[in-house]
């Protein structure tokens, strides 16, 4: 993921030891290196004319730390339904993956409400966390984190405190029963006195959040404190956001190349995640459209491996590639598409080759090639099996036949294994 401030590929990690709310969040991005002006304007097209993001340096237990505040512009009501924000978020202007995050984040509260109440997800309607403010730190901190140009996002251990609260539905526990429903499957800790961890900072949480680990390894760049509103003088009640780059793998740990160095000229390795899931009860019929929707939803790759599953049932494993960016939107989309009860997240270092299209002229009908090359040279010309297919069907020919003329028309304009790469190739999309 590339950031507007030009920082691409920085692994994020969370330091939520203290607790975590959404202003907390948002005031640790920008304490990092994220614009404000990126977060309102994200905010603005959700939510136009009703709230200005503003920031102010402070101490907590003697800590400085960034505090971002909500000034109102526009009259505001505390009870406002799922279902307005969901439109809300499909409307906005957003960049995609701003709008994954922050529906994601407001889908999670959403569940945690409605598990809460007894009521179907459709019927809730947020009280504090459907506030204009409230809206502002989800989708601004979602617009921040974006522009820090997060490949990855880990957190450690969260705090969600003790002892009870006065919440719209009167004096409630702590941790609130919101808060228990988002940390189902999240390794928590009670952390202190009060409320440490909001709904709305929870929320944000576990849908940013790839998975709970200590501080990665990485070379940091910037660390961004966000603070929280109240004092309390035993701890600092902050959010700690570190931004770092990955540490390069080893010559050992890389995969070989050439000989098993890398050359000069070689790309950068990519880091990307695979989502994986076993599924053993699903129609067959169904995996055509579930793969199909993995790759709209902007998984890099999607496939399925027979495997054997206990007492020797027959099963499927599927696997998807994708950018960190997307994992959550994707799990989310494995969950709904397959009968599977779990996924696992794993992340990669992927090598690949440059790659472009170029068209050749079958019996008057366009077959695009895939040009695969590397330092110059191509390694790989296949016609797109889709060109084929269409360009058979309109020409009323075996589909055999077209592919043998495609791949012998992309031969005479010098598409070959060894050849120099043509100039003009159109981008992969």
């Amino acid at each position: 993921m590339s950031s507007r401030n030009g920082r691409a590929g920085v692994d994020v990690w969370l330091d939520v030891s203290a607790g975590v709310a959404g202003d907390m969040l948002l005031g640790a991005f920008v304490d990092a290196g994220a614009s404000l002006a990126v977060a309102q304007a994200a905010v603005d097209s959700v939510i136009p004319g009703t709230v200005r993001l503003v920031t102010h340096e402070t101490e907590r237990a003697g800590m400085r730390a960034l505090k971002v505040e909500v000034e109102l512009l526009a009259p505001d009501q505390h009870h406002r339904p799922w279902s307005e924000i969901r439109d809300r978020l499909r409307d906005a202007d957003l960049d995609d993956t701003v709008r994954q995050w922050s529906h994601a984040a407001f889908e999670r509260l959403a569940v945690a409400e409605s598990r809460v109440h007894g009521k179907r997800i459709d019927d809730v309607h947020f009280h504090e966390v459907g506030a204009w403010d409230s809206i502002a730190d989800v989708v601004g901190s979602c617009a921040a984190l974006v522009d820090l140009g997060a490949r990855t996002v880990t957190a450690g251990r969260l705090s969600l405190g003790s002892g009870s609260v006065r919440a719209a539905h009167g004096r409630v526990p702590v941790p609130v029963p919101a808060v228990l429903e988002l940390c189902r499957g999240w390794d928590v800790t009670s952390g202190g006195d009060g409320e440490l961890a909001t709904p709305t900072g929870v929320a944000l949480v576990t849908a940013l959040v790839q998975r709970q680990a200590g501080l990665p390894a990485m070379t940091v760049i910037s660390v961004g404190v966000g603070a929280g509103t109240k004092e309390h003088p035993d701890r600092p009640n902050v959010v700690r956001v570190v931004v770092g780059r990955p540490l390069a793998p080893t010559e050992s740990a890389a995969a070989p190349v050439a000989g098993g160095r890398l050359d000069a000229g070689d790309n950068v390795p990519e880091q990307l995640c695979v989502l994986e899931a076993n599924v053993d009860d699903l129609d067959p019929r169904l995996w055509p459209t579930v793969v199909d929707a993995l790759l709209a939803a902007g998984a890099r790759d999607a496939w399925t491996t027979p495997i054997t599953m206990k007492r020797g049932r027959p099963a499927q494993l599927l696997s998807v590639l994708a950018a960190p960016g997307h994992v959550v939107a994707l799990r989310d989309l494995v969950f709904a598409s397959t009968s599977t009860i779990g996924v696992r997240v794993t992340d990669v270092t992927r090598w690949a080759l440059d790659r472009g299209w170029t068209d050749v002229d079958v019996a008057g009908q366009r077959v695009g090639i895939k040009v695969a090359h590397r330092q110059g040279r191509i390694v790989n010309a296949a016609a797109e099996f889709r060109d084929v297919e269409a360009a058979a069907a309109g020409l009323r020919l075996p589909v055999r036949e077209v592919l043998d003329a495609a791949e012998a028309a992309a031969a005479a304009e010098g598409l070959a294994r060894g050849a120099r790469v043509p100039e003009g190739l159109r981008p992969t999309p």
